[in-house]
């Protein structure tokens, strides 16, 4: 379990057990400084929190996307320090990205397994809305890759209408992005055969998801800066 500030209340058999991993594994990744090491409490036990399973979750879409031990090692050193669960979430649907959708039906047990928490109906509408699910019969047709990200952000204080007009706001940037991009690199591979077009598309689709994070994150600093100030503007970035 964790509490309502997020202070690590895990034990490493729990993180486990939450995280589908053996201990075993959990140890071997922070002996590689993939895990930060848990917060140590009373008879020094190591308690883990919410950002440790955030981190898991990242390192097995990782894996997932077929990248060797040394290369998540060298992108988990590329992170920014101190990233909160939330922002570990975001990176993981910007590395689901990369691959083909992956949508499964799940029961609502498994579904909710899959979450690590209870989801009430209000909840499911809010996933739904966030495009994360949708009912199918009995069960719901769920895109894996936004589950975490979509239940860390049903405790953002927003209402159904704010997430959809978001949703809509980033859809249509993202698309107009992607096209400008799309034109661009057509541009540049007009010569080429279709082999290197994919081998180019494969390398450049990493680089790019990540460099669009990376100036969203800096223009909505300077727009909360703006608004907010700059005390204001850290203070919601910390929060995040």
């Amino acid at each position: 379990m964790t509490t309502d500030t997020g202070e690590p209340t895990l034990t490493v058999d729990e993180l486990a057990a939450r995280s589908g991993l053996t201990v075993r594994t959990i140890r071997f990744y922070s002996s590689k400084g993939l895990l930060p090491p848990p917060v140590i409490g009373p008879r020094r036990v190591g308690h883990y929190g919410r950002e440790h399973l955030a981190r898991l979750a990242l390192i097995e879409e990782l894996q997932r996307q077929g990248m060797t031990l040394a290369g998540i090692e060298r992108y988990v050193r590329q992170l920014p320090p101190g990233l909160s669960a939330r922002e570990l979430a975001v990176h993981r649907a910007v590395v689901s990205s990369w691959a083909p959708e992956a949508v499964e039906t799940l029961s609502d047990e498994e579904l909710r397994r899959r979450a690590g928490r209870s989801l009430d109906e209000d909840d499911l509408e809010r996933l739904a809305a966030m495009g994360v699910l949708a009912r199918d019969g009995d069960g719901h047709r769920v895109d894996l890759g936004l589950l975490r990200l979509g239940v860390e952000l049903l405790d953002v204080p927003l209402s159904q209408e704010a997430i959809v007009t978001a949703r809509t706001v980033l859809l249509e940037h993202s698309r107009a992005a992607a096209q400008e991009l799309s034109g661009l690199l057509r541009g540049e591979v007009a010569e080429r055969d279709a082999a290197d077009v994919r081998s180019l598309s494969a390398h450049m689709r990493p680089l790019v998801v990540q460099a669009l994070l990376t100036a969203f994150q800096r223009s909505l600093r300077e727009e909360l800066g703006t608004w907010l100030g700059p005390a204001g503007a850290d203070a919601s970035a910390a929060e995040s």
